[in-house]
């Protein structure tokens, strides 16, 4: 693989960011600077970080930056969680939105786990 865009986590994650973003723009104008910023900025945190840990030397440099990712992605969740028991996001939008965010974390937790089994420690 020449380039982390080719990566399907990097295309899943992009997607979720895009989804938020979307499910967000009905939330009320004064969460823009609360739930609304914050779910996004954890969104968008997922596949920065995918790439970033790219671009970095060392396997476990790149690992690092996988679990910043998943703990964006977590992050994340937990927003999104609350904008729903605030009444901000449907319960069938949140569905869509937790499906997406475990495929994300299932294909992050198999990428940690392979570049943790990996003897050597170049770049990706």
């Amino acid at each position: 693989m020449k380039d982390y865009k080719e990566l399907h986590v990097w295309q899943k994650a992009v997607g979720l960011v895009t989804e938020t973003y979307k499910a967000t723009r009905a939330f009320p104008d004064e969460e823009k600077f609360g739930l609304t910023a914050q779910a996004r900025r954890a969104a968008a945190s997922i596949p920065a970080n995918i790439a970033e840990g790219w671009g970095r030397g060392t396997t476990k440099e790149y690992v690092q930056f996988l679990i910043v990712a998943r703990g964006s992605l977590l992050e994340l969740e937990t927003h999104l969680i609350v904008s729903r028991n605030l009444g901000f996001l449907e319960p069938a939008d949140l569905d869509s939105l937790n499906k997406n965010i475990h495929e994300v974390g299932r294909l992050l937790n198999s990428l940690i786990r392979s570049l943790r089994s990996r003897k050597s420690s170049p770049s990706p």
